[in-house]
């Protein structure tokens, strides 16, 4: 099928390589000309593990292209994807500007032949029926300026919703092996054109385990669709913070919330997944969504108290590590300290909403000296938002002359460092394990203070 993506961030690009792999015709537009030259060489701008290997393989299959024409992009898709950013605004509200800029365009340039529209998109519950007005004000602002009076482009699409649920770091892996597809919409013959679409990944020819059953498909309405994209996030997100009450109530009655975890998790009504204390949830989908439901629950006369005080919980549980490192170490002015990681998690470069983040502007406000070493951020030379750290370049240089590190991040390459060697180094060999992610024995063996969180 003819597939036209509008939007190349995590969600977009990824959706793109991946239905190009599994052999549809694919174009991806974005407005940034610089980043489609990168695309058009087979490079990913953004750090995904095997995005660029599937990129690089369906360029040369001539199964992909790379575009900033608009024009173009709705010209070949019968089915168009939205992909672009939702950003928080101050009050928690979802930013829909990008995704009305894109549906007036698609409006613009509606030319005739039945098209899909897909919300990819993570947007407010009811913008299904929204951006099916905004295409059909720009096709109108079109023909005003043309002359033209088509009544049948204004009825030659429908929209559904398409949400996703990709986990940064395993996106490639949970586009192959979802664990369902949703659809929303109303149209028999647009939710046909997207099973279809989907075949080959619901009938698990491209999984890792080609021998499970089909992935289900659930059909909604669009609200609907919508809702499950944020529910979904906000209940993961409260799982999180739930553990981490827990781990606080382990820390004073001295019981360990890792053996905690594993002994609900056994409970297959809980489950063990999501149930590992730290320092709290970040990144660009959990705090948004999050935010964004409880806004939209304001809106319509409820409050949100549950989602609301999982919120509160992870603001609190950021400065966990903070409180930590002031126990151990007293004062921290003055005194150095060592972030292992900054990513808000393992195998991306992504440093929104990071909780490394806080604890360099508390550590900064305290006057302590801050350095930090990430597998992905030392190796590119990112920058952007790390005012107030020295970023070093290996593990072992972090180490040196530090009164704490704290593991901020649990990059598995930090399970084999050398933490003998680095507790040499430092000042004052204390770690704080903040994901609790590494072996206390050994820690402590290695010659460390260890201190856990719920431990």
């Amino acid at each position: 099928m003819r597939v036209c993506v509008i939007g190349t961030g995590y969600v977009g690009l990824v959706t793109g390589a991946c239905l190009a792999h599994v052999g549809h015709d694919v174009i991806c537009i974005d407005n940034n000309e610089a980043k489609v030259n990168l695309m058009k060489s087979g490079q990913s701008p953004i750090f995904e593990p095997g995005l660029s290997e599937i990129m690089q393989g369906a360029i040369s299959n001539g199964k992909i292209q790379f575009s900033s024409d608009l024009g173009a992009g709705v010209a070949h898709g019968e089915i168009l994807f939205i992909a672009v950013g939702t950003p928080p605004l101050p009050n928690g509200e979802s930013d829909t500007r990008y995704v009305e800029a894109v549906a007036r365009g698609i409006g613009e340039n509606l030319t005739g032949g039945y098209k899909v529209i897909v919300n990819k998109s993570t947007v407010p519950i009811g913008s299904g029926d929204w951006v099916k007005m905004i295409i059909l004000d720009g096709l109108a602002e079109r023909q005003k300026q043309t002359g033209e009076n088509r009544s049948d482009i204004a009825n030659s699409f429908d929209v559904v919703s398409n949400p996703e649920f990709l986990r940064e770091g395993s996106a490639i892996y949970d586009t192959f092996n979802p664990d369902r597809i949703v659809l929303g919409g109303n149209s028999e013959q647009a939710l046909g054109m997207m099973k279809e679409l989907y075949t080959p990944i619901v009938e698990r020819q491209f999984a890792e385990d080609k021998s499970l059953p089909p992935v289900p498909v659930l059909v909604t309405d669009l609200s609907s669709a919508e809702m499950i994209k944020y529910a979904a996030n906000a209940f993961l997100a409260t799982k999180i913070s739930f553990i981490n009450e827990v781990a606080n109530i382990c820390d004073r009655v001295g019981a360990d919330v890792t053996q905690v975890a594993k002994g609900i998790g056994l409970d297959s009504r809980i489950g063990n997944k999501f149930l590992q204390a730290g320092i709290g949830w970040g990144g660009s989908c959990f705090p948004k969504d999050v935010s964004a439901l409880i806004h939209t629950a304001d809106d319509y006369g409820y409050e949100a108290q549950l989602m609301k005080a999982a919120v509160t919980v992870n603001e609190k549980q950021r400065l966990i590590a903070l409180e930590k490192l002031q126990q151990a170490l007293k004062i921290l002015k003055g005194k150095t300290i060592g972030l292992l990681g900054l990513t808000f998690k393992p195998d991306t470069d992504d440093l929104r909403d990071a909780p490394a983040l806080n604890l360099i502007e508390q550590l900064n406000r305290l006057g302590a000296r801050v350095k930090a070493y990430d597998p992905i951020i030392s190796q590119t030379g990112m920058r952007h938002g790390l005012s107030g750290v020295l970023v070093e370049t290996d593990a072992e240089r972090l180490a040196d002359s530090c009164d704490a590190l704290v593991l901020v991040t649990e990059w598995q390459q930090f399970s084999t460092l050398d933490y003998g060697k680095m507790a040499k180094l430092m000042s004052h060999a204390v770690m704080i394990d903040g994901r609790n992610f590494l072996n206390p024995q050994q820690m402590t063996k290695a010659g460390f203070q260890y201190i856990g969180v719920g431990r």
